[in-house]
């Protein structure tokens, strides 16, 4: 039985839905939140621990983008074991669960896509999409299905599950004490600087961009590949989130690892990275989608603004403009 979506106003979501609030979950993401909007105005202070809190921003942001999502959770490519310690590094940079339940959450969403056992159901609004969901006891159905899920793949992978059972530390060392002592001891920061702007602020910046493909990237957008699902082409999102603005395609053709339809897009720095790796010979393995299933889905149940396939010549301009927005956005921050 097809399970029926439920929106924000709908009378019987308020029936079946008892929110119950993990203040615990609340206390903390609002701690951190207004640490690191202290943080934000402690920037300029030491311009070298500011280029670190923007390298060390992208470097966790591309762990959960090419690591646990194209990675563990799709497996849309392989790589070896030195790749896959690097990225596990990398998605450790940033607090957002072990590399384990991010990717079971994950598969359930797209199993269950914006009914009430994806766990950041679009369909309750912006901001449980966005962050809500982390603060709230999860809705039984997704309980319930997220036990359907096959883990046994990462449940086999030695790696994976070190991190899983070492996560807290991991996330204490990684993500907290050395980028703070780094910034202090290396580049001549503050403690104040090294720990409130390079280690909470970018913190907040790269959690929040990745909960962003959650919320915006499910509401606001066209939908070219597929326009009977909700995910969204959310150009914004291409830009500041290495790639992953590219979502109706991504939620068509999962199994991608590119996660949109072109190769060499600068707005895609995750499949940049990948590709860099491959080229080192550390990933193998990519999957993509061929034009003609891509073309054939666009007529069965695409919509409009599907982009084309510019020339070389134009497509380097129109990446070097893209490139350039991330530069100033980056700088902004």
């Amino acid at each position: 039985m097809k399970q029926k979506l439920l929106t924000k106003s709908d009378p019987e979501l308020k029936k079946t839905v008892k929110v119950r609030y993990v203040w615990s979950n609340i206390i903390v993401l609002g701690v951190l939140h207004l640490a690191g909007l202290y943080g934000m105005f402690l920037k300029f202070q030491n311009i070298p621990a500011d280029i670190f809190m923007i390298i060390y921003g992208v470097i966790s942001t591309l762990g959960i983008t090419g690591g646990a999502h194209r990675l563990w959770a799709h497996r849309s490519y392989k790589a070896n074991t030195l790749a896959q310690v690097i990225l596990m590094f990398m998605a450790t940079c940033t607090y957002q669960n072990s590399i384990y339940i991010w990717a079971r959450d994950h598969r359930l969403h797209h199993k269950c896509s914006e009914t009430d056992a994806d766990p950041h159901n679009a369909k309750r609004g912006f901001f449980f999409s966005h962050v809500g969901w982390l603060m709230m006891k999860k809705h039984p159905d997704v309980i319930k299905k997220g036990k359907t899920i096959d883990m046994s793949d990462l449940q086999a992978n030695k790696l994976v599950m070190f991190q899983h059972r070492h996560y807290y530390l991991l996330v204490l060392l990684i993500a907290a004490v050395l980028p703070s002592c780094f910034a202090h001891y290396a580049l001549g920061a503050s403690w104040k600087v090294a720990i409130f702007r390079v280690t909470i602020y970018r913190y907040i910046i790269s959690v929040n961009l990745v909960w962003c493909i959650n919320s915006l990237a499910h509401l606001y957008g066209n939908k070219p590949y597929d326009k009977n699902i909700g995910p969204v082409e959310q150009g914004f999102m291409r830009v500041v989130a290495y790639g992953e603005g590219f979502h109706n395609y991504h939620h068509t053709f999962p199994q991608d690892y590119k996660t949109g339809e072109f190769h060499n897009d600068t707005r895609n720095l995750t499949t940049i990275m990948i590709d860099c790796l491959f080229w080192l010979g550390w990933v193998t393995d990519r999957k993509t989608i061929s034009k003609n299933i891509i073309d054939a889905k666009c007529l069965r149940s695409g919509g409009n603004n599907r982009e084309i396939n510019t020339t070389k010549t134009r497509k380097i301009i129109k990446n070097i403009k893209y490139l350039t927005l991330n530069i100033i956005f980056l700088s902004i921050i």
